[in-house]
């Protein structure tokens, strides 16, 4: 499926990391590296130095070696990056890392080609291309070489960036933004750190869950199905194996084709509630983390719209040993709840936290959550799931207050059940 959808824009698979320097080689004959990050430590640097070899070998002139970006993907990031492009002016810009680095770097392309000044102009869908074709300009070859089974973010159309300030994360939908050239060598993913292998696989799950969730009678619906189970199968059967010292290079494929599927559907469909609560909670926990956490919640929330994607979703945690009960004899919210628990076993058996509480979550944050989502910079968020909290008029105009008591009642519950533990409490509209 990936091979069909990229064709030869897009190197993957183990030992595909040497071929960086052919894929640069097409955009020019320079090119600016952002690599890495402050702090990620040393098990990316290998990572990096095969990049430099390889982009020499092949005739390619790094201009210059600069750091990546923080987790999350915060502002400061993207403007220096952004500087760096305007001062050097490469033929191509190359971002090695996770999803961070690959977010802000994709941003700092739109900055430096647009001479903005701020990101914020880009925030929502649509606003770079329209941008674009006002100025009749386009952005640079920029090539993302992907260090994480994570967030997809080398194949997709979406750039996260958070405002550390206001502890706020929002989002650019563009698929100007998507990177022209890609490469992912699935075996940079088995020395990296416990938490960014546990938290990156999660995030693929849960872009898998969420687009065929919000994809409830669309025409893409069967093919959204397709690439869940395969994602969410490849990740469930080889996470745990994965995170083992000794962890053998199949288990790690396995994450990085997984969380590639889960790149693939969130270009097809679109993430909600469970991407809309981690926007909020940066300065608490990981985003794959949060989502990893609110996705058996919101299922319960969502179950009498979407009772196939259930089933689904039951048979792959029965078939990892996850679930007892025999999910094709339930339907409604009883089938909602025993998915959920079956998926809160698997984050057990991984070692994770299984509500927001046991990572310090508030009532405070709760409400963070409840005003940042009645932004309607956020609200691509609320259309993209198959429970519709959006009221319209008789004219078909937004009904604004309808909308934010819909959040505040149902939503508000919904978190304080994330934030509890307690799958019985979750009202459904």
């Amino acid at each position: 499926m990936l091979a069909a959808w990229k064709k030869n824009n897009y190197y993957f698979g183990a030992g595909v990391l040497e071929k960086i320097g052919e894929l640069a080689g097409r955009a020019g004959k320079s090119a600016l590296l952002a690599a890495g990050r402050p702090g990620a430590g040393q098990w990316i640097q290998p990572i990096i130095e095969k990049v430099k070899t390889s982009l020499k070998n092949e005739g390619v002139f790094i201009l210059d070696v600069i750091d990546g970006a923080s987790p999350n993907s915060p502002k400061e990031d993207v403007y220096r990056i952004a500087n760096q492009i305007t001062k050097l002016c490469p033929d191509s810009i190359i971002a090695v890392g996770g999803g961070s680095t690959i977010d802000a770097a994709k941003a700092a392309v739109v900055i430096s080609a647009l001479r903005s000044d701020d990101v914020e102009d880009y925030f929502g869908v649509g606003f770079v291309t329209k941008k674009l074709q006002e100025e009749e300009k386009k952005l640079p070859p920029f090539i993302a070489v992907q260090t994480a089974a994570s967030s997809g973010a080398h194949l997709t159309k979406y750039s996260n960036i958070t405002d550390p300030v206001k502890a706020q994360k929002k989002l650019i939908i563009d698929e100007a933004i998507t990177p022209p050239f890609a490469l992912f060598d699935y075996t940079t993913v088995k020395n990296a750190p416990y938490s960014l292998k546990a938290d990156g696989a999660l995030d693929g799950i849960s872009h898998c869950i969420e687009v065929v969730c919000g994809a409830t009678g669309q025409p893409f619906f069967e093919k959204t199905m397709e690439i869940a189970e395969a994602g969410i199968s490849l990740i469930v059967e080889n996470l745990p194996l994965a995170l083992e010292q000794s962890a053998d290079n199949d288990a790690v494929e396995s994450l990085g084709l997984g969380t590639d599927m889960g790149g693939y559907a969130i270009m097809i469909g679109s993430t909600n509630f469970s991407h809309l609560f981690s926007f909020s909670l940066v300065n608490k926990i990981t985003h794959g983390r949060a989502c990893a956490i609110a996705n058996p919640y919101v299922l319960v929330f969502f179950a009498p719209a979407i009772q196939p994607q259930l089933k689904l979703f039951g048979s792959i945690f029965a078939r990892a040993g996850y679930i007892s009960e025999r999910v094709e004899k339930y339907s409604g919210r009883k089938l909602g709840i025993i998915v959920a628990r079956g998926m809160l076993k698997f984050l057990e058996k991984i070692r994770f936290p299984v509500t927001f509480a046991e990572l310090g979550v508030t009532a405070d944050d709760k409400n963070r959550i409840l005003n940042a989502v009645k932004n309607p910079q956020l609200w691509s968020k609320l259309e993209q799931a198959p429970v519709l909290l959006i009221k319209h008029n008789n004219d078909g105009s937004i009904d604004v207050a309808g909308t934010e008591h819909n959040i505040d009642k149902y939503l508000g519950k919904l978190i304080d059940a994330v934030i509890s533990g307690d799958l019985d409490s979750i009202e459904v509209l």
